[in-house]
């Protein structure tokens, strides 16, 4: 098993940037792809970026390009997530994940969860 503890949310205005951490500890962090899901009030779990083992590979949704970023560190079991240009719409639980498979944006392919810190974009 892996475990994920998220930090860095809070309170933020619109147009700041903002990096997350999530910290993993266990098992072997490399063995594991990595994402970032997010949850906005009233709204289904989604992720906006996925990092490969390595992190050679990065995915992201085609709304998240540009403005989202994904890269971790292996030697310090942990992914950062960077978000610019933060928008209202952009407020949400943030959710790290792990899997051992492919990483994807798929939320029922990842087996382990932190559990959430918020983000709260004010206009």
């Amino acid at each position: 098993q892996v475990q994920l503890v998220e930090s860095g949310g809070g309170l933020v205005q619109a147009g700041d940037s903002l990096t997350l951490s999530c910290a993993a500890s266990g098992r072997t962090f490399s063995n594991y792809a990595m994402a970032w899901f997010r949850q906005p009030p009233g709204r289904n779990r989604e992720s906006p970026a996925a990092i490969s083992q390595s992190g050679r590979n990065t995915f992201y949704t085609d709304s998240a390009k540009g403005r989202f970023f994904i890269s971790r560190d292996n030697a310090k079991k942990t992914v950062f997530p960077q978000m610019n240009t933060l928008k209202p719409e952009d407020t949400a639980v943030y959710y790290c994940a792990a899997t051992s498979g492919y990483p994807d944006l798929i939320r029922r392919n990842y087996d382990y969860w932190g559990q959430g810190t918020q983000v709260t974009v004010s206009s």
